[in-house]
């Protein structure tokens, strides 16, 4: 499958670059994107939710009634969680929301999530192109001339560049992931995903 690809100003270059159909056009598998998704999400949870037990509450261990005769339940002090102040009866308890994936599933969803991009024309190509200083004019020019300044979108390099990423980090629709850090939560978060030629060249290199 061939894609046109856009120079660095975001115009045709009358070049073109061949899509190998083993990752940009299989058949989505729904499952597999779904299970990368909860596992991508899951790992955001920081787990650290905690309530203090009836051990942990600091109020006076004084036996606060008889144990006898009066007519209500037995009560050792005020730490106990059926009075106010008191310790909380299964309360939350720091713990880890992580699912684990198989490599394999993950490879599959994230091609997968490639593959219905390409399908639903919201994939762009664009050759390498680097700063000489961060500037956040230079990018939304880009973006403007590829029609996607004000859509969500996600541009994958192939290197880390820090002219780049700074140049970005301003613009509220659109992110800069290295093609090492892409997950099949960027790719489906973004309304127009655009690679570079090395992101690509890096993810066919990595696939065979």
């Amino acid at each position: 499958m061939k894609i046109e690809v856009l120079n660095t100003e975001g115009k045709a270059s009358g070049k073109s670059i061949d899509l190998p159909d083993e990752i940009f056009g299989i058949e989505p598998n729904e499952h597999a994107v779904y299970l990368a998704v909860k596992s991508y999400q899951a790992a955001q949870r920081q787990g650290t939710h905690k309530s203090k037990e009836k051990g942990e509450v600091t109020k006076s261990t004084r036996k606060i009634k008889r144990q006898k005769g009066t007519g209500t339940a037995r009560a050792g002090s005020m730490k106990s969680p059926l009075f106010k102040g008191g310790g909380t009866i299964f309360g939350p308890k720091p713990h880890k929301y992580s699912v684990k994936l198989n490599k394999k599933v993950k490879r599959l969803a994230r091609y997968s999530a490639l593959s219905a991009k390409v399908k639903q024309e919201q994939f762009k190509v664009i050759e390498n192109f680097t700063f000489d200083a961060p500037k956040t004019k230079s990018v939304k020019n880009i973006l403007s001339v590829m029609e996607i300044g004000n859509k969500k979108s996600v541009i994958v390099l192939g290197d880390y560049d820090k002219n780049v990423q700074l140049s970005g980090r301003n613009l509220q629709e659109t992110s800069f992931v290295n093609i090492n850090e892409l997950n099949t939560y960027h790719i489906l978060r973004a309304n127009t995903l655009v690679m570079t030629v090395g992101a690509i060249e890096k993810l066919v290199a990595a696939n065979s």
